[in-house]
């Protein structure tokens, strides 16, 4: 769910946004700029009794053949309410890298026929019923215009990462390795669930010969950190090939990670990585396909230090920036001349802040993406020096008492501002969006010699 939040000479306005999915699995507020080319293939994988699975395709928009990754799903409460396609970042990350994607639904699952069935505590046995219907799957869809069959990976989240690796176990020839985000099952009707991973993940690491990274998280809701690290030590002490990603702690759920662009800086280089390892491609040839993730702190302030903020009041402040920390990551907002807006969820919060925003304003920029303060200094701003704190009106050069009180009003401005003094005693001071050139100006009208001796909230003064 995308939610904006826009704030207007402190009125704020909020934004629900819900689309339908009838002619796209994904919706346009979660969606890339760049075009999916989405086509949905009905791929038949037994014919007494007749099943036909659903199989999602995004194809690039440039000129292919396409390597291709077939990438397989997590379980659902309700399989035919699932929805066709989850977990978009990992399809996305991989259109980024040129790739075809295909996703295919399991028996029972958004349109596709026929049931699973339940093996009890076998989840080795599940996940082949699961692997000889990505079998056909994948010869189908290896046919296609525009793929390239020599150049195939297999990727799969939570019951679709056990049955990737699963898969992986069968010494398929064209598949050349294996991704698995947070990759297990847990059958209703097993009792011990955890030790059947564990067995299974032995059985299966005696097996298989393809390399493959696996990618879990400490606060996974599903697999306690104690099953999956219990699960890749068997795996790998059978002799299969592994890279075990531990990123820690995401959000609420590691479960979770791969549904979010928030999660997207723990996994894409180590996938990028893994990719090239195993001579598929991985680098990125279409940016738009991901969101502007590169977003470097500025060191302009803390994301908890409210006086920080350009532009705003006291009170805007205290509504828009309360409200922004406590939304959940990904989230991004931006401020104008007049306006804060703020956006969480979504495909690209950040581009969705500044869009809003210029719509109400002008002069927006990012000031903070998730945690990290990125509004940048100003054109022109000298470095922070130590000549004195901010605050100390006795320690300003030239001064007289009429500019030490102009010095201590404008300490009261918001952000952005500047304050210049010259060494006949003339100051000058500049708020808004070009303060600097302002404050010069100010200063300058009749002096000389005019330099900055504040910006924003730093002394950049130094003795000549």
């Amino acid at each position: 769910m995308l939610r904006i939040v826009v704030l207007l000479l402190g009125l704020t306005l909020s934004l629900l946004t819900r689309t339908s999915r009838a002619d796209s699995a994904i919706p346009p507020e979660a969606a890339p700029p760049a075009p999916l080319n989405e086509r949905v293939l009905d791929v038949p994988v037994s014919a007494v009794p007749p099943v036909r699975l659903k199989v999602t395709l995004f194809m690039p928009s440039r000129g292919g053949p396409f390597p291709l990754v077939l990438v397989n799903h997590g379980a659902s409460p309700i399989p035919a309410d699932a929805p066709r396609v989850g977990d978009n970042f990992i399809p996305y990350y991989f259109l980024s890298r040129g790739y075809a994607v295909a996703m295919p639904m399991m028996r029972g699952y958004a349109g596709s026929d026929g049931q699973l069935m339940p093996h009890g505590c076998d989840i080795v046995a599940l996940g082949l019923d699961a692997s000889h219907d990505i079998r056909k799957v994948l010869d189908y869809v290896k046919q296609q215009p525009g793929i390239d069959a020599s150049h195939i990976v297999m990727a799969g989240k939570s019951m679709g990462g056990w049955n990737t690796l699963v898969f992986g176990s069968l010494a398929p020839d064209d598949v050349k390795g294996l991704i698995s985000f947070a990759g297990g099952v847990k059958e209703s009707d097993c009792r011990n669930p955890d030790a059947s991973l564990i067995s299974g993940a032995q059985q299966l690491g005696a097996r298989t010969k393809l390399h493959s990274i696996w990618f879990f998280g400490e606060n996974d809701q599903i697999f306690t950190t104690s099953t999956w690290r219990a699960m890749f030590r068997q795996y790998t002490a059978a002799g299969a090939h592994a890279e075990l990603v531990d990123y820690g702690a995401f959000q609420k759920d590691a479960h979770a990670m791969t549904a979010s662009a928030a999660g997207l800086p723990l996994w894409v280089q180590r996938a990028d990585t893994f990719l090239a390892s195993i001579g598929m491609p991985s680098q990125e040839v279409d940016p738009e396909y991901l969101p502007q993730q590169a977003r470097a702190t500025s060191a302009y302030a803390d994301i908890n230090d409210f006086s920080a903020l350009p532009y705003l009041n006291a009170q805007q402040r205290d509504t828009v920036y309360r409200d922004f920390l406590a939304a959940p990551l990904p989230r991004a907002i931006a401020i104008g001349a007049t306006t804060a807006v703020w956006s969480t969820g979504g495909f690209d919060p950040g581009q969705v802040a500044l869009d809003q925003c210029w719509k109400q304003t002008q002069y927006c920029q990012l000031y903070a993406v998730d945690n990290t303060v990125v509004w940048p200094k100003l054109d022109g701003q000298p470095p922070a020096s130590r000549f004195a704190a901010l605050s100390d009106v006795a320690a300003v050069p030239y001064l007289n008492a009429q500019g030490r009180q102009a010095y201590s009003l404008f300490l009261g401005k918001r952000n952005p501002r500047a304050f210049a003094i010259a060494p006949d005693g003339a100051w000058g001071a500049g708020q808004g969006v070009d303060p600097i050139n302002d404050a010069l100006v100010a200063c300058g009208n009749g002096h000389t010699d005019c330099r900055l001796y504040a910006v924003n909230r730093d002394v950049v003064w130094v003795r000549k």
